[in-house]
């Protein structure tokens, strides 16, 4: 299911509900993001006010992840309504914006609607989760008398 993200939109909600936290930049948000559609095998876009840092290149490298920037003379919102719009299976679309307008767009066309704090609740939850791999037995065992002597012999330390 892709997501259409309102990029902005998603940093206000991440700094007003993160009290501890540092705050974000738009590259460090959509590295995270990227890491989520990443792990949960989806892909996206975002969009974000304005005309965004000269330097975009770093943007470039989000894998499954695009990143727009509305430009002076158009808002994001604009432009995730035309998207959610111009989409031909829009009913697969997740919106992610606390804008109402945007919501209640994504809801005409049958789109799923989140608030921004609520996805990144989801995001965290998700990022937060750890990938069990399976240490091997010897990590906490040690290694056999026979490993220890091989080695000891190897490096010239016999005794």
């Amino acid at each position: 299911m892709p997501f259409i993200i309102d990029g902005h939109n998603l940093l206000w909600a991440i700094q007003n509900t993160s009290e501890d936290s540092e705050p974000v930049s738009d590259v460090q948000l959509c590295m995270i993001i990227s890491g989520y559609l990443k792990m949960t095998g989806e892909k996206g876009e975002i969009v974000f006010d304005g005309t965004g840092p000269r330097d975009k290149d770093s943007f470039n490298s989000m894998g499954n992840l695009e990143v727009f920037f509305a430009g002076r003379s158009i808002e994001a919102d604009a432009i995730i309504e035309d998207k959610i719009e111009a989409s031909t299976a829009p009913k697969g679309l997740t919106v992610v914006s606390s804008d109402r307008r945007v919501r209640d767009a994504a809801r005409a066309r049958k789109a799923i609607a989140l608030k921004s704090q609520e996805f990144w609740g989801e995001v965290q939850k998700q990022l937060s989760r750890k990938l069990r791999i399976k240490e091997p037995p010897e990590k906490r065992r040690g290694i056999s008398e026979s490993e220890t002597k091989q080695w000891l012999k190897y490096f010239g330390l016999e005794q």
